[in-house]
């Protein structure tokens, strides 16, 4: 019998605000992390959320995902997110999270 365990490391700092500018940045997983000096309550906030997909397409239903590259706040974190409107009778089709999980409220 063979068992194999696997694990990210603990995030080291309590949050990093990914950027692409790596001269400032300092890298410690993920992307660069932006000073932590000059992070600002608008990097935690995110607006893509507040506008109604278009579900007028074959599955009635339209996804938008948000992870760290268009949301830098959720870097090194391991999280994205997402926003699903349905029309009556939309589906959300068969799909994979590899090393993932989704939970839908």
């Amino acid at each position: 019998l063979f068992v194999a365990n696997a694990a990210d490391p603990s995030p080291l700092q309590d949050f990093c605000v990914g950027v692409s500018d790596t001269h400032t940045a300092l890298f410690v997983n993920g992307f660069f992390c932006k000073n932590p000096k000059d992070v600002t309550v608008n990097d935690f906030l995110y607006k893509g959320f507040d506008t109604v997909g278009d579900t007028n397409n074959r599955l009635r239903s339209k996804a938008v995902m948000v992870n760290a590259t268009r949301f830098p706040a959720l870097n090194t974190l391991g999280l994205s997110m997402a926003r699903i409107d349905y029309e009556v009778g939309g589906l959300n089709p068969p799909h994979l999270h590899p090393r993932a999980s989704e939970m839908l409220t």
